[in-house]
């Protein structure tokens, strides 16, 4: 094998394993938060989590219209006051 071969070998391989890594950073996730709450007003039609905070339904993916104050998603706690119409319901702990 010539010099120049293993040269271009040794290049491609480089080049391979910053490929490798820079793919994998690009999928880490992120932090997972600590705590959610129930943030009502935002879900939309059939996205909701669970039953309605009014007790008309109480099963997810219920919800008969976008944004109605007894429709809730789960959010990361904070992100509630954040999003027009959103009001937060109860804030719980995540699974660990």
């Amino acid at each position: 094998m010539s010099k120049q071969s293993k040269t271009v070998q040794s290049l491609f391989a480089g080049l391979l394993a910053v490929g490798t890594l820079a793919a994998v950073n690009a999928h880490a996730v992120p932090d997972q938060p600590t705590h959610w709450e129930k943030c009502a007003g935002i879900a939309k039609a059939g996205k909701n989590d669970c039953g309605a905070l009014d007790g008309s339904h109480s099963c997810a993916g219920q919800a008969t219209g976008n944004n109605l104050k007894q429709e809730w998603v789960y959010v990361p706690q904070g992100t509630c006051d954040k999003i027009t119409g959103g009001s937060v319901a109860k804030i719980k702990p995540a699974k660990s």
